[in-house]
């Protein structure tokens, strides 16, 4: 086991002294020993006896002969050891197996956490404590949350409901049992379901209790409200289909339409109280971490969804209008009404005005098209695993390729699965012929039959409006994430460099995952000081303190590090040798239909270069290095390459060649329920990912895909001369990737992936040059 913590500050002793006196730790006291004694008893919850708070401590050991107890009955003085073997109980590690008794400071060492060489006098034994207080425990939480999560800021000392700030992060100093739960209704400026009226927003609202305005994090999810999971699967596409030759040209490509407006709703009264309510849920957990430290949760489903007008449109313009509308309501710029008939006004009047954006995949996806309108009251968003281009989700080069485990779905999927007016019977006899010959459109305009960039993917493309983006940026995404491809937080991270925010990046080695509550990571630490910053302007230097951009190996567990960018841009060419001149698409029928059935079979014979099953069906390279070496960036391969007809598609991987025991891509369950949030509230699983307990022979990499008709772009479709070799470059998902000097890389080129694109058994042959180079951007 390994702790990684990065929102970690180390004040000077006069901060540390007035920091603590905040949190009820006295430090008047002149004997280190007694002083600790102190400490120790005040961390005690309920009030204890001398004796009671005696046998209290002697459940501890100050040395692997001395329990803690009889050893303030000694004169022994104080020491590092004797400390930090009493910290390290403390944080919930186990004894032989987690640490050495006899070697506390190994241990901590070891462990990876920060610590004192001598604590002797009682400033010492005060910074000491200090950072203790501040350090992650087994738990993935601090000793200061982990006590707070028993009741700690409930006693008498304390004021119920009010923000505390220690170590520059909010405390759980909010009571739960005080949230209160609202339901408005935002008027927005537009008609996105033809019926005459802009459209109303239903808001839902968790706060705490407390006379002081309270910042927001806010959620945008389409999924909030449920999802009609009949109506995906009736929609989802056949993605057995022929490749066919497109037509030669250059696809034209202008600015979205203007927003069809309605007539507003009139304001009837005012009104200082909420008078509907929903009911309390757990959500996201960062959230529910994050409200009872005194950040207000915000929920929106938005438009086409329960209790709110309007369709459902997959991220057009329509979408990001609906998401912003909220935070303008939250910012003081909009009305919002108490419920949808009445006209009675409400101002958010409880909020600072200061608004984050939080969410993973979709949520995500909408705090980024939230941040590129510039809206006022955004002071930041936290977007996990997001899309910055829907193209980049639902297409590659020219070609319909699936985000990873969906195959067949697309936009008009997605639009259907999450427009839950469908699920209310009324509602969805009034709205769905609408809504269906809006579908009707929508599947026309993605067309999944060229698969090119057209003004439906343009209009979906928030990257185009990447200058316009005012609020700090925070992107969070899996090296392993096929769901969400790299593509997408790398183009965003790239544009915007030169943009006058701050910008902080995340790599982990998930798939399409959360991160919070890994004890190796102090995530939801690193979220609570940035917004702490962000939303509660508290100067506590996170713009500093945090770094540009972290990284998680993936080699060694437990293990992240700071890294100055990423990518980078300059490459280093590697001849490599391909092992075949030609391969071909086809397959026996029986077997196209069995891949079809069990892609993973198909995987497995494809990548695994020692199978031979699919020799015909690939050509294969590999490079190896005489030292260890890092990829940073995106890999691309140039090649020539010739289709014996005027159709063509690339695939190709990049794998990890070698047996080895790799980092499982989705996290093990430590402990269901293991991470309390707060006091008398929820919890979150503890996690981690762990080391496989078997070798593997490879792993991928990264992959690209590419219509031979879209070599140049995917805007561009041009003709294919049948044997004619044509110099391709295909551009592999930005990855940033450890390689072992024991082992290769390996490149893996065909052309239908059953995974990924649309699946054909047509039999066309390719040609390639053997002679081919990968453009590598070490670290």
């Amino acid at each position: 086991m390994k702790i990684n913590q990065f929102a970690q500050s180390h004040p000077d002793l006069s901060t540390i002294k007035k920091e603590l006196q905040l949190v009820g730790f006295k430090t008047e006291q002149t004997d280190a020993k007694k002083l600790f004694y102190e400490l120790l008893k005040q961390i005690q919850i309920n009030p204890t006896s001398s004796s009671n708070f005696q046998e209290k401590l002697n459940q501890l050991l100050a040395t692997n002969q001395e329990r803690l107890g009889d050893f303030f009955s000694t004169e022994t003085p104080l020491s590092a050891e004797v400390f930090y073997l009493v910290a390290l109980q403390l944080l919930g590690f186990q004894p032989t197996v987690d640490f050495k008794i006899d070697q506390p400071l190994e241990s901590v060492i070891k462990l990876n956490l920060f610590h004192h060489e001598t604590i002797d006098t009682t400033n010492q034994l005060i910074e000491a404590w200090y950072d203790l207080l501040n350090t992650h425990g087994k738990n993935d939480l601090t000793l200061l949350d982990s006590i707070a999560a028993k009741g700690y800021f409930t006693k008498s000392e304390f004021v119920p409901n009010q923000p505390l700030f220690f170590n520059g992060k909010a405390q759980a100093t909010f009571l739960a049992k005080d949230f209160k739960y609202e339901t408005v209704y935002v008027q927005t400026d537009f008609d996105s379901d033809f019926d005459g009226k802009n459209d109303l927003l239903k808001v839902e609202i968790t706060r705490p209790k407390t006379d002081v305005k309270v910042p927001v994090a806010y959620t945008a999810s389409p999924y909030d409200q449920g999802v009609n999971d009949t109506l995906g699967e009736q929609l989802t596409h056949n993605v057995n289909q022929d490749l066919t030759e497109k037509v030669a040209g250059e696809i034209k490509l202008t600015e979205p339409q203007p927003l069809k407006h309605g007539t507003k709703q009139k304001t009837t009264d005012s009104t200082g109280q909420a008078t509907e309510t929903h009911q309390p849920k757990p959500g996201y957990t960062l959230n529910d971490y994050l409200l009872v430290r005194g950040f207000a949760s915000v929920y929106v489903a938005g438009i086409g969804t329960i209790d709110s007008d309007g369709l459902q449109t997959c991220g057009d313009p329509q979408q990001t209008a609906s998401t912003i509308a909220v935070i303008e309501w939250l910012h003081g710029d909009r009305i919002a009404f108490t419920n949808r008939t009445d006209g009675i006004e409400i101002k958010a009047d409880w909020c600072n005005g200061n608004v984050a954006m939080t969410g993973r995949s979709y949520l995500g996806t909408l705090a980024i098209a939230a941040a590129t309108t510039g809206v006022s009251g955004l002071k930041t968003i936290i977007a996990e695993a997001a899309i910055s281009s829907w193209y980049d989700y639902y297409r590659e080069n020219g070609l319909v390729v699936a985000p990873g485990g969906f195959q067949g779905e697309d936009a008009d999927v997605l639009a259907g699965e999450t427009f839950s007016r469908s699920l209310r019977a009324g509602d969805n006899f009034k709205i769905r012929p609408t809504f269906d010959k809006y579908l009707k459109q929508m599947e026309a305009d993605q067309d999944r039959v060229t698969g090119s960039y057209n003004q439906f993917w343009n209009d979906r493309n928030y990257r185009n409006q990447m200058k316009n983006i005012k609020a700090d940026v925070m992107l969070v995404h899996g090296l392993n994430d096929w769901n969400v491809k790299l593509r997408n937080p790398y183009e965003l991270w790239q544009g915007i460099q030169d943009l006058p925010i701050q910008k902080k990046l995340i790599l982990h080695q998930g798939q399409h995952v959360y991160i919070n509550a890994f004890p190796s990571f102090d995530f939801s630490d690193i979220v609570n000081l940035w917004l702490s910053h962000e939303l509660y302007e508290i100067d506590n230097h996170a713009e500093t303190i945090l770094p540009n951009l972290i990284v998680q190996d993936n080699v060694q567990p437990d293990t992240w590090y700071k890294e100055s960018n990423w990518p980078n841009n300059s490459t280093t060419p590697k001849k490599v040798q391909f092992d075949r001149e030609i391969f071909k698409n086809d397959v026996p029928q029986a077997n196209f239909l069995q891949y079809s059935k069990n892609p993973q079979e198909w995987r497995h014979q494809i990548f695994n270069i020692k199978d031979k099953t699919l020799q015909d069906n690939r050509v294969v390279a590999t490079a190896e290095f005489d030292k260890e070496i890092t990829i940073n960036g995106e890999v691309k391969l140039q090649i020539q390459v010739a289709s014996d007809t005027n159709l063509g598609m690339l695939s190709a991987v990049l794998l990890d060649y070698g047996d080895a025991k790799r980092l499982n891509e989705n996290p093990t369950i430590l402990a269901r329920h293991g991470v309390p949030l707060g006091y008398r509230w929820y919890s979150d699983d503890l996690r981690e990912f762990t080391l496989n307990k078997k070798a593997t022979p490879f792993k991928l990499i990264s992959e690209v895909h590419l219509n031979l008709q879209n070599r140049t772009s995917p805007a561009i479709n041009e003709p294919i001369e049948p044997n004619h070799f044509y110099n391709v470059e295909l551009k592999f998902q930005p990855t940033f990737y450890r390689l072992p000097k024991d082992r290769k890389l390996a490149v893996v080129l065909y052309s239908t992936d059953y995974e990924m694109t649309n699946r054909n058994n047509q039999q066309i042959s390719y040609g390639v040059i053997p002679e081919a180079t990968l453009a590598i951007p070490f670290n």
